[in-house]
This record gives C-alpha cells, structure tokens and sequence, in this order.
C-alpha cells in the first residue's frame, strides 16, 4: 500500500511546519512501513540550526519516524482517526545518530511494529539517506482518545 501527501493530510493532525512524511512508499499490514521526507533549504529549522552549516536536528527525525509509525498503526488497526484521536510519544530508546541529514536529502524512513497492546506500540525505526544510515531508535507511541 502507498499514500500520497493527500492521503496522510487525512490521517495525520500535523501540518506545516510540523508534517515531516511526504510519502508512503510501502505499507504492510501489521509488520511494517518505508516513507520519505524531502528534506528542503526552505524548512523553518535551518534558519537556526545551524545558519553556517544547516542539519536537521536529531529530534525531528525521530518525530519522521513517529509520523510514519502512526500511519502504520491507523491502517494495521483499521482506525481512520478523527479529531479527537491523538498519537503520542510514550518512550524513545536507543536513539543514535549516524550522519548529519542536509538541505536537499531525502530520508527514507522505515519503521517495524515490535508489538501493539492496549493502545501502546513499540516500534524499531531508522532513518537513512541513500544507504547511509543517519538515525536509529525504538519508539514507543499511545493511542489516546481526548475530549
């Protein structure tokens, strides 16, 4: 299964600046999901990390991934989530950071599901530019309903 940016505007709150997953190349129910973030000069970031030498900062790579590992959940659940749906960071483990990812790459983000029970997933994430590695985490996320 692939989504277009149309189709993760409908899944996903996020929006500009904050929506870091342009693409859903592959999508297996249950198991796993590859996106892509077209890392661009015009991103807000850049203007102040760092102005001489512009890198993405770590933390957002991981948020990619998080993105990417909510799609996987709303289609291996099933769920099409409305407005009252939120997706949050429960833990980040083992995050390293390999390469610095630049103005002009595209990360490639791959996450696998480890488990999903009542609501909470863990997740094993990386994010790499070509074949180079520049990111790897487990991620845990909460699937909470708010009022």
């Amino acid at each position: 299964m692939t989504l277009d940016i149309h189709q993760i505007l409908k899944l996903l709150p996020h929006r500009y600046p904050f929506l870091l997953v342009d693409r859903v190349t592959e999508m297996e129910k249950g198991k796993r999901i590859t996106a892509i973030k077209n890392v661009t000069m015009n991103e807000p970031f850049f203007n102040g990390h760092f102005p001489h030498r512009p890198v993405m900062p770590g933390v957002l790579m991981l948020e990619a991934m998080a993105q990417a590992a909510a799609l996987l959940s709303f289609h291996s659940l099933d769920i099409v989530p409305d407005d009252n749906t939120i997706y949050y960071f429960a833990a980040i483990d083992g995050a390293r950071f390999k390469r610095p990812v630049e103005p002009g790459d595209q990360l490639t983000l791959e996450v696998e599901i480890e488990r999903m029970k009542a609501g909470i997933s863990k997740f094993k994430g990386k994010a790499s530019v070509g074949a180079e590695l520049a990111c790897e985490a487990t991620l845990m996320c909460a699937m909470r309903q708010i009022n």
